[in-house]
């Protein structure tokens, strides 16, 4: 089973997120553990929305297209990780050991673990 990480943190925070040179290398770490593991297919951090951003929205048929930064969004996704995974609990445990990083860093983040769906090949 697949499932995507999504942390999310807010833009607009008091001293927003900067990592320290640890903090990266716990991060390295972590993904390099995960990688190991066998269970990490993907994973990025984004850029700011203030950094090349746009959205694109349709509604009632009409399409509006807004460059970034979006701080209106509260809760904007900083990052994403893909894992193959045995089960929801493996892939919880996972993203726990990944907040615990933030923690130990002194930052809030909120992580969103959701599984992707599988589509199979049109015979």
């Amino acid at each position: 089973m697949r499932y995507m990480l999504m942390h999310k943190l807010d833009e607009d925070q008091p001293g927003t997120f900067d990592p320290s040179p640890e903090f990266i290398e716990r991060m390295g770490a972590f993904v390099g553990e995960a990688a190991k593991a066998g269970v990490l297919l993907a994973g990025e951090g984004l850029e700011k929305s203030s950094k090349e951003s746009g959205r694109i929205t349709a509604e009632k048929g009409k399409t509006t297209i807004t460059d970034g930064p979006f701080t209106e969004t509260k809760e904007l996704i900083a990052g994403f990780a893909l894992l193959e995974v045995r089960s929801k609990d493996e892939a919880m445990e996972w993203a726990k050991r990944f907040v615990d990083l933030f923690i130990e860093a002194g930052v809030d983040v909120e992580v969103d673990v959701r599984r992707v769906n599988e589509w199979s090949e049109p015979a």
